[in-house]
């Protein structure tokens, strides 16, 4: 196999992979993020990270991305089954995923390029958790809020990123998955209406934003710009 070859292969194999994990994605939203464990539901959910994953290893991307994707594979392969074990493991894997993308954010981007305000503005989301979430948390209160922590300090590093928007917008996509899903566990009844629809916008808000933390972030330059 020649060089170009070889290179063409790994472009194909990225592009068909994002494709497949796009396409994975819709289809567990559409139809499975808001129904009970299943071996299905698990083998569905488990494709579209695995695949993102995939797809940077391919050509090249950062480690820490493709480490962050594959411990999100495995954390939404835990959070697809029900019970507290499940949780913890989903909440580690998740927890250690935004560690990574946080090293990674810092590693390639620019303090001097964080506003102010906006680092305001996560610090006092983190704060108010305090008050809306945190209450509610029981004997898990100590790993979430050590998780908010986490989740913060992502969007946090990614205002460090340049030339980057996309994959800003995917940690901030991904914020705002967690944030749905936090709201989902802790305060939302089981019969509310508001489940199913938060079922959808937080899987579509995750499944972008990892992709889009990928595309943005994952590689030397970003795949495309926004």
């Amino acid at each position: 196999m020649t060089v170009l070859e070889e290179i063409a292969l790994r472009q194909s194999t990225m592009y068909t992979c994002i494709v497949v994990g796009l396409v994975f994605s819709a289809l567990y939203g559409a139809a499975f993020c808001y129904r009970g464990p299943s071996k299905l539901k698990t083998l569905i959910k488990a494709v579209p990270l695995l695949a993102f994953a995939v797809a940077g290893f391919a050509n090249f991307a950062a480690p820490l991305v493709v480490g962050g994707l594959v411990l999100s594979a495995v954390g939404d392969i835990a959070l697809s089954r029900d019970g507290e074990k499940p949780f913890l493991v989903g909440l580690v894997a998740f927890a250690t995923a935004h560690l990574l993308y946080i090293v990674h954010f810092f590693q390639i981007g620019d303090l001097s390029l964080v506003s102010p305000i906006a680092a305001l503005v996560i610090v006092a989301f983190a704060v108010s958790t305090e008050f809306w979430l945190i209450p509610h948390t029981e004997k898990m209160r100590a790993p979430v809020r050590v998780y908010v922590l986490l989740i913060c300090g992502m969007g946090l590093s990614a205002l460090s990123l340049d030339e980057r928007d996309i994959a800003v917008l995917g940690a901030f996509a991904f914020m705002a998955s967690d944030t749905i899903l936090s709201i989902q566990l802790f305060r939302m009844k089981e019969t509310s209406g508001w489940q199913v629809p938060a079922s959808v916008a937080l899987w579509g808000l995750y499944a972008l934003g990892q992709c889009a933390i990928l595309v943005g972030a994952g590689f030397a330059r970003p795949l495309f710009q926004i």
